[in-house]
Parts: structure tokens; sequence; C-alpha cells
């Protein structure tokens, strides 16, 4: 009987890494109402449909979040660029993120993400993100910077 509850919990906790449940319970009534939105339309991920050749900014998700400060004290912050598009053929290179006057106190490989003006960091050196591949990397500074996807190539 253990393993069954334990294949049960295996197959819900898999379900909801992918989808989020929501229950409403109707009012003085013996049912309840299952809603399953999909992770990715809660996320609010873009969608690819099989045929559509279009691709836009936002297949492209930047997500940022503190990590361990430097020994100095000055905070770092680990940022994810990823391409969401999950058909093969939505490849997408010279990625540009608005990023103001970006500065880092670590040293970031330049291949990875630099600033070229003011307002204007490449990621990936120009080369292709292809669809759901990441690139990481950490900066320090004293407060994280504002990125956002200012321009891409399909």
């Amino acid at each position: 009987m253990e393993m069954k509850s334990f294949f049960i919990f295996s197959v819900v906790l898999l379900l909801v890494s992918f989808s989020v449940i929501h229950i409403n319970h109707a009012n003085g009534a013996d049912f309840i109402n299952y809603i399953v939105n999909p992770a990715r339309k809660l996320l609010d991920l873009p969608e690819n449909r099989i045929g559509e050749g279009t691709c836009s900014n936002n297949f492209i998700q930047v997500n940022q979040g503190p990590s361990a400060s430097l020994p100095s004290g000055i905070p770092t912050y680990t940022v994810i660029v990823l391409n969401a598009c999950y058909s093969g053929s939505c490849s997408i290179s010279n990625i540009h993120l608005s990023c103001g006057w970006f500065s880092s106190a670590r040293l970031i490989n330049p291949r990875i993400f630099r600033r070229l003006n003011y307002n204007d960091c490449l990621v990936n050196d120009g080369q292709p993100l292809a669809a759901g591949e990441s690139l990481t990397f950490s900066y320090a500074n004293t407060y994280p910077y504002k990125l956002a996807v200012s321009s891409i190539v399909c």
C-alpha cells in the first residue's frame, strides 16, 4: 500500500509541476470543480503553434535573482536568458537587452554578455540561442539592473 501511495504522490507532483490546479467549491453543492491551467499560460510564456513561422521578443525570457554576495560584501545577481520557444524551428540570434549603464564588479565573459552602448547589451556574442536553450551569468553591483529584451533576429 505504501508503494501505491508514493506512486500517486509522484504522479500528482508531476502534474502540478506542469500545471496549476484551481479548485472551486460551489456554495452549498456537493461537488468540486477542478480547473487545470497550464503553467505556460500562468507564467505568460509565449506559445509557438506548429506551422507558425513567426517569432517575437516574447520568446526570449530574462529572469534574474539575488545570489551569494562577493567576499567584499557586494551583492551579486544571477541572470538566466531563455529561448522559451519550444519548436525546433525558432533559433533566435542578435539578442539585445536594454540594460542602462550596466557594469559589474565581477568579470563577465564578454562572449556571454557585454554592454555595447548605453542601454544596449549583447547576449551570446550575437550567436543564436536554439529553442529551449538558456544562458546564465552572474554580475555584482550594489543594485540589480532592469534587463529587458530590446531586439532580436529570428
